[in-house]
Parts: C-alpha cells; sequence; structure tokens
C-alpha cells in the first residue's frame, strides 16, 4: 500500500509537470515567458512548450487593434481662445517584448502623449484654422505619435478628432461677436441704400437740368430762326420782335388761364398794341 501511494503520487506531480510545461496560446495573444526573472521566448498563438517549473509566463499581450480614448481637454490657441477637444487612438501591439519592457503601461503613456501632443499643435493655430483644419490636425498628431511609440513595439494605425469646439464662454463671445457684425452689415447696407438714392435722385435732377437747359437753348434757337425768317419776310424790324413777345405773352397767359389759383384773367382787345407799348413805341 505504501508504495502504491508513493506511485500515485508521482504520477500526479509527473502529470502536474507535463501539464504545466504545455502552453495552448489564443489567436490574437502572444505570451512573454521569463526564465528565472529574465525574458526567455515569446510564445506565438497555437501550442507552446516551455520548462515547467523555471520558465514562467509574464505577461499575456493582445495584439488585436485596440482603441484607446482620449479625454476631453481644453486647449489654448495661438490668438488665445480657449476650445475644447478629444480623441481617438486605433493601436496595434507588433512586438510584445518591447510593449512590456520598454514602457511601463503603453495605454497610460499613449493616452498622455496625444493630449500633450494635441495641446502642441493646437497652440501653433488660431481658432478659424483650428476649427475648420480638422484633417490636417490628425495628419500631424499620427506622424507625431507615431515616431514616439515606434520604440515601444507599437503601430499607430489612425488618430481620430472626435470633436474640436470652443469652450461656453468662449461660444457665447462668438455669438455676440457674429451678432454685432450682422447690426454692422445691416447698418452699411442701409447707408449704402441710402446713398445709391440720393445718387440716383441727384443724377435725375442733373439729368432734367440738363435737359430742360437743352430745351431752352433749342427753344431759343427756334425763336431766333423764327425772327429772322419774319424779318426777311417782311423786312421790319420791330415786327418780328412784336411776334415773339406776343407769342410769348399768349403762352403766359395761358398758363394763367390753366393755373388752379387763377381766379380771372384779361386779355387786352388790340394785342399788338398792348405789346408795342411794352416796348415802348405808341
Amino acid at each position: 500500500m505504501p508504495g502504491m501511494i508513493v506511485v500515485g503520487v508521482l504520477f500526479v506531480v509527473v502529470a502536474a509537470t507535463i501539464f504545466a510545461g504545455i502552453k495552448t496560446v489564443p489567436q490574437g495573444q502572444e505570451w512573454v515567458v521569463e526564465r528565472l526573472g529574465k525574458y526567455s521566448c515569446t510564445l506565438k498563438p497555437g501550442l507552446n512548450f516551455i520548462i515547467p517549473y523555471i520558465d514562467n509566463v509574464s505577461y499575456r499581450v493582445s495584439t488585436k487593434g485596440d482603441v484607446l480614448s482620449i479625454g476631453s481637454q481644453e486647449v489654448i490657441t495661438r490668438d488665445n481662445a480657449v476650445i475644447i477637444t478629444n480623441a481617438v487612438a486605433f493601436i496595434k501591439v507588433t512586438e510584445p517584448t518591447r510593449a512590456v519592457y520598454e514602457i511601463q503601461n503603453y495605454e497610460y503613456a499613449i493616452q498622455n502623449l496625444v493630449m500633450t501632443t494635441l495641446r502642441a499643435i493646437i497652440g501653433q493655430m488660431e481658432l478659424n484654422s483650428a476649427l475648420s483644419e480638422r484633417e490636417h490636425i490628425k495628419a500631424r498628431l499620427q506622424e507625431n505619435i507615431s515616431k514616439e511609440v515606434a520604440n515601444w513595439g507599437i503601430y499607430v494605425q489612425s488618430v481620430e478628432i472626435q470633436d474640436i469646439k470652443p469652450s461656453e464662454s468662449m461660444q457665447k463671445a462668438m455669438e455676440q461677436q457674429a451678432s454685432a457684425d450682422r447690426f454692422k452689415q445691416a447698418a452699411i447696407l442701409e447707408a449704402e441704400g441710402r446713398r445709391e438714392a440720393m445718387i440716383r435722385e441727384a443724377d435725375g435732377k442733373l439729368e432734367a437740368a440738363k435737359r430742360e437747359a437743352d430745351a431752352q437753348i433749342r427753344l431759343a434757337e427756334a425763336s431766333a430762326q423764327a425772327i429772322k425768317d419774319i424779318s426777311n419776310a417782311v423786312q421790319d424790324r420791330d415786327l418780328p420782335a412784336v411776334f415773339l413777345l406776343g407769342d410769348r405773352y399768349i403762352n403766359a397767359l395761358q398758363k394763367m388761364a390753366t393755373s388752379q389759383n387763377s381766379k380771372m384773367v384779361v386779355l387786352p382787345a388790340d394785342l399788338p398794341a398792348a405789346v408795342r407799348g411794352i416796348m415802348g413805341k405808341g
């Protein structure tokens, strides 16, 4: 009986030892093995063997793509505007050994690296550029982060800017500025409208005055020609003037007769005698 117990104990120990030396690594992971506290090897997905009690699986590292959420933070732009931004980083461990030995906690390190790099990039930009050039910020951020984490055995697949917006106080200031700009623009448009109307009115008056002057010139030329024609026809120096004055006299009386303020119009019986009287000739 004691011998059977010993054999049984030895069998259990041997079985446990063999089982401890067999490691099955799932797909998407790699295990880092240390031998007596020092790095020994990296187990790939599938069936692997280690030396029991000497080798130890110290780290189980996922080689799948991972998503790191970068929390919101306030960033000051070059023109002293405060904006709030956050991001998401897509990473993948390519060298598990370096990921566990080169950095204490690569996820925490990458999160802080993205935050500080994002602050540095936006700090060199003005507010309008920071709000409109999201792709530019993303490209610079990914380039800088990739260089930094390459020594950690990590590949940065992409860095996306989730949100970038002015702070609450800055939004209020921008709304007030936009409102003031709208009122200013409305006032400018109204003033330009009045100015345009005044210019057009002045142009209309000027054009009317020019036409009136042109009409007077044409009338004077016509009257002069009429007097000349009459003088040549009748060979009388006074008759043309009498004709012209009589014509104007009749026109004036006609206007007086059609005026609403006129109550009574008196016409002389002998119009030529009246005209000669105006000229001082009996």
